[in-house]
């Protein structure tokens, strides 16, 4: 079982952003939306290019190379050309720093 990983401050975090990291091998985006912190896997499922500079809006990230979204809440696929969710992860909040576990 995975131990939880710090990836950032909260701070470092603003509402709307993102930050990229490596937790346990695996790349992960972990995402601000309101005051609410998600984690996805890093890796668009229809064709497994990076999601990290794809726009954030509300709740959806989209990838930049052909335009799949999803919801970063429930890493459900919302548009195709993607049909297959993406991973996501547990984040909890401790002594202000953003902890991921990707078991």
């Amino acid at each position: 079982m995975s131990e939880f990983q710090r990836v950032a401050s909260v701070d470092d975090i603003a509402p709307g952003e993102r930050i990229a990291a490596i937790v346990d091998e695996v790349p992960v985006l972990v995402l601000r939306v309101g005051d609410n912190y998600y984690c996805i896997e890093d890796v668009c499922t229809h064709d497994g290019q990076p999601l990290t500079d794809g726009p954030l809006e509300g709740n959806e990230i989209t990838c930049p190379r052909h335009g799949a979204r999803f919801d970063v809440t429930t890493g459900a696929a919302v548009c195709m050309p993607a049909f297959e969710a993406v991973p996501t992860y547990e984040v909890k909040i401790e002594d202000g720093a953003v902890l991921v576990s990707v078991t």
